[in-house]
């Protein structure tokens, strides 16, 4: 398809121009006629120099994976083959799911040279997608017309939860980084914990570490020193229902959960243990517990492209899948967004849980909540909401009671501090042996 550039609409103009000027001096009729003829001489032959193949090849360099939420660069490679110089403009299609700052590209290409011209994308949403084409528009060579048509340049994509956070801390690779995230580490001294090593006696050790073989053989003091039990299995069983699309902020509370399972199956990952996980609510899918770093990145690929159906959560369903697809005493962690409507369901799946694993319920609280109740109150519509919204909380809150009191150990945060919590009563569950 060729369309009209700016000059073709100047030599329309001074046509017009001088149409009107023919109309008030007659005798300008030939040169008007001159004119015309030239120009629509020129359109035409422009227009067909214009549709020649031009010598140019593209290729676009794309990552195969990108974290959601982060900025990164798309570079596109041009040779030009051809013996004319060309002056370009690049349109690379994009799915929807991402946001570009830069294109159009514009460029001009001599010939026989090469080109790598850049734009950014945000994305926006988790998945698989695809770019599907290249737009070119390629200026004739008397600037009359641009040629425009589409190069087909399929790339795949996969948009994973923001693991930034993650590769960082892996970089860091030390005991203490998970601190800034308000994550404590400590250790504990004392039984029925896997002996780790000998070293120098420490102050703050007790006497009950203390190796007084070692002691007597090296003449100075030598303590043991233990390290939380390994091999044990973690097994995530995620709610995908109607109620994990709520948001507080950018991210929906199904986000946080992402974000908040992937930075602690790395933490699990480096303490020895074995991580798998298990969906439920309209996506089902299933991981088996597996050690080492490289289960890491299975877990991703299960989580990237899953997305919060509409269909509400079956916890007794969910409860028996997982008894027979997991044998071994494992921690599970449910997590969920809990409703006082839920306990009829809920209370026999967690005893059902109970009976062979240690169960963590991780229930994420919507901050607007508790915001509403800090509003002041000025219209009788506000103070009826600001009741109904005590009510809410109160009955939650009687339902997370109730779940207590099955022994199930039970998280109540906001979704941005899943995280956070979940990674401190893992710890924690770690350091006193309970599972």
């Amino acid at each position: 398809m060729i369309l009209p550039a700016r000059r073709s609409f100047y030599l329309l103009a001074v046509n017009l121009a001088l149409a009107v000027l023919v109309s008030f001096l007659p005798n300008l009729l030939l040169v008007w006629y001159l004119v015309l003829g030239l120009s629509l001489g020129l359109w035409i032959v422009d227009g067909f120099l214009s549709l020649a193949k031009h010598g140019l090849e593209i290729e676009r360099e794309l990552p195969a994976s990108l974290p959601v939420g982060i900025k990164r660069l798309i570079q596109l490679r041009l040779r030009h083959t051809g013996k004319q110089a060309l002056n370009l403009v690049i349109y690379d299609h994009y799915p929807q799911q991402v946001q570009a700052q830069g294109l159009p590209l514009q460029l001009s290409l001599p010939a026989g040279q090469y080109a790598e011209p850049v734009y950014s994308i945000l994305p926006l949403e988790r998945g698989k997608f695809i770019f599907p084409q290249v737009q070119v528009r390629v200026r004739s060579p008397l600037q009359l017309w641009w040629h425009d048509y589409k190069i087909q340049r399929e790339s795949e994509v996969r948009i994973y939860p923001n693991f930034a956070a993650i590769s960082q801390y892996a970089l860091l690779a030390t005991d203490n980084h998970l601190s800034h995230l308000g994550i404590m580490k400590r250790r504990r001294r004392g039984e029925g914990q896997d002996f780790h090593q000998l070293r120098e006696y420490r102050a703050g050790d007790s006497l009950r570490q203390i190796d007084w073989k070692a002691s007597a053989r090296m003449h100075k003091a030598i303590s043991r020193e233990y390290q939380d039990e390994r091999d044990q299995d973690i097994v995530f069983l995620l709610d995908c229902g109607h109620r994990m699309q709520a948001k507080d902020g950018e991210l929906s509370h199904f986000d946080h959960t992402l974000n908040a399972i992937l930075l602690m199956s790395y933490v699990a990952l480096k303490q020895g243990d074995a991580v798998g996980l298990a969906t439920f609510g309209g996506a089902e899918r299933w991981l088996p517990a597996k050690k080492g770093q490289l289960s890491l990145n299975q877990i991703l690929n299960a989580l990237y492209d899953l997305q919060p159906t509409l269909q509400a959560p079956d916890y007794s369903q969910a409860a028996a899948q997982l008894l027979i697809r997991h044998k071994k005493r494992a921690l599970v962690i449910l997590i969920t967004n809990l409703r006082d409507e839920d306990t009829d369901d809920l209370l026999p799946a967690l005893n059902l849980l109970r009976k062979r694993h240690l169960l963590l319920l991780a229930s994420m609280r919507e901050l607007a909540l508790d915001q509403k109740l800090t509003e002041p109150v000025d219209h009788l519509e506000e103070t009826l909401e600001q009741s109904a919204t005590q009510h809410y909380l109160q009955l939650r809150q009687q339902t997370l009671e109730r779940v207590r009191a099955t022994g199930t150990l039970c998280l109540d945060v906001p979704p941005t501090e899943l995280s956070t919590q979940l990674i401190n009563r893992y710890l924690e569950i770690k350091r006193i042996g309970a599972l």
